[in-house]
């Protein structure tokens, strides 16, 4: 299995190179050069099996020549295995058609767990057999950031530098993440949105020399190894729902455009997904995508589901290099021109192409608090702000009432009580384990938006640059 670049003008990878790599040189996202099929036997035999065997059956192919791939069974029992539901993954009917698919039982209590626990054992394994150390650095909209420092924490060969925007995060959020005591575990709050942050990032990866001074990795979504990790709840649910003899349609909460491309990834594996629909709240640049073709950024606006807050989609470049036909160059120039104008534009042909899978759906806070407030009614279900978007868009974008719509949950209630609160007058608890979080106390570092100023930063706590873990370790 080898890997391409969505700009076609880096070289291909081997699975262990994408892991560590993260972002092309060329700035594009990697791909598999073939997309492995799981054929109606395969699907049939995965009815019933625990989470992380299909999950290891599902990654094997991929992996191909990977010091990790002899391993994948034992990583992936481990990294499931601190899930607080037995089933990883669970589904919980809402009504007759609409199934709720809980993704928020791992440590942080969010879906970037399910992915991001993995990811870790995979980093230390391979690391372990190159003799190699890397710095991880990460830009979150909040909940991306708490899976990864987690994942990550107290690991001999990884440091992790977290970005978050100031003040755009949850209390719950920012504390996951500031309240981790970990020598290499390191927090940064911009003054700025989650778009700066992504920003910063990328650029980072663009600065060759900085690169690999720090032995630069990524744990975004950007991280072809995490797109891969989040199809498995995809197949798992559609087989338990009938798949393959019957289709099954996704409604999608999505800001950066990761978590839906890994079901179109499922898809083009063999799973039989009829509709995607991504979810937005106001920052609704995918919506507008696939109701205009045009790819135009706004103003971020606050939301009360900020993980959201989120107006340049960087895993859209995936969906766009197969609109283009695997032409990397023309990928290449329609991103070169988001960054200088803010828009590209697609051919009707090709948004036809898009629409014929994917569908979008917006809610704006006033909505979201209204659907919280009614699945409580209804069901006695508490859900947050993102998966209530979720639920919404499956209600009102059902393609067919013959096929079952799952919409997936993407957080736990507790990470947002403020606004489950004010909709239904109910505030959630934290897990037990996460009870004192609001008296742990805080770790991070405000910078302003500038790269000079980060790159220094994360310099000077880089082990691999010869940094001190110890820099950052300051109150805030």
């Amino acid at each position: 299995m080898r890997y391409q670049s969505t700009r076609g003008d880096a070289p291909t990878l081997g699975f262990d190179d994408v892991l560590l790599t993260g972002l092309a040189p060329d700035g594009g996202l990697y791909l598999p050069d073939h997309w492995p099929q799981l054929d109606r036997d395969r699907l049939l035999g995965f009815a019933g099996r625990p989470y992380a065997e299909v999950a290891a059956e599902v990654m094997r192919p991929f992996m191909a020549g990977s010091a990790a791939v002899e391993a994948i069974d034992r990583l992936c029992r481990e990294a499931y295995g601190r899930f607080a539901r037995t089933g990883t993954c669970p589904l919980t009917q809402i009504d007759e058609g609409t199934w709720l698919l809980e993704l928020f039982h791992g440590p942080t209590l969010a879906f970037k767990d399910v992915a991001m626990q993995l990811l870790g054992d995979l980093f230390d394994h391979v690391l372990a057999a190159r003799g190699e150390r890397i710095t991880i650095v990460g830009a979150t909209s909040g909940d991306t950031g708490s899976a990864a420092i987690e994942a990550c924490r107290d690991r001999d060969n990884v440091d992790i530098v977290i970005l978050h925007p100031k003040g755009r995060t949850s209390e719950v959020q920012r504390r996951q993440m500031t309240t981790v005591d970990a020598a290499n575990v390191h927090n940064v709050a911009v003054e700025g949105t989650f778009d700066d942050c992504q920003a910063l990032v990328k650029a980072m990866f663009a600065d060759e020399d900085f690169r690999r001074d720090v032995g630069l990795a990524a744990v975004n979504s950007i991280n072809f190894a995490r797109i891969l990790a989040q199809t498995v709840y995809y197949v798992t649910s559609a087989v338990a729902l009938g798949a393959p003899d019957r289709p099954v349609s996704f409604a999608v909460p999505t800001g950066n455009f990761g978590n839906v491309f890994a079901g179109h990834a499922a898809r083009k594996m063999g799973v039989p997904i009829e509709m995607l629909t991504v979810a937005s709240n106001a920052n609704d640049i995918l919506t507008r995508f696939f109701e205009t073709g045009r790819m135009e950024t706004q103003g971020v606006v606050a939301t009360h589901s900020p993980s959201m807050d989120i107006q340049v989609s960087s895993n859209f470049e995936r969906l766009l290099y197969e609109l283009m036909d695997g032409d990397g160059h023309a990928v290449a120039r329609e991103m070169q021109q988001f960054k200088q104008t803010g828009a590209f534009a697609l051919s009707q042909g090709q948004l036809g192409r898009a629409r014929a899978g994917f569908d979008g759906f917006r809610l704006n806070d006033p909505g979201t608090l209204e659907e919280v407030a009614r699945q409580y009614a209804n069901t006695g279900l508490l859900i947050d702000p993102h998966s209530a978007i979720g639920l919404a868009a499956a209600r009102a974008r059902r393609p067919d009432p013959h096929v079952p719509t799952v919409a997936l949950a993407t957080a736990h209630p507790a990470k947002f009580p403020d606004a489950v609160a004010q909709a239904t007058g109910q505030r959630p608890s934290l897990p037990d384990r996460l009870a004192d979080l609001y008296d742990r106390p805080e770790h991070y570092t405000t910078l302003p938006n500038e790269l000079a100023r980060v790159e220094t930063h994360v310099r000077a706590v880089s082990r691999r640059a010869g940094g001190d873990t110890a820099a950052s370790r300051v109150g805030c």
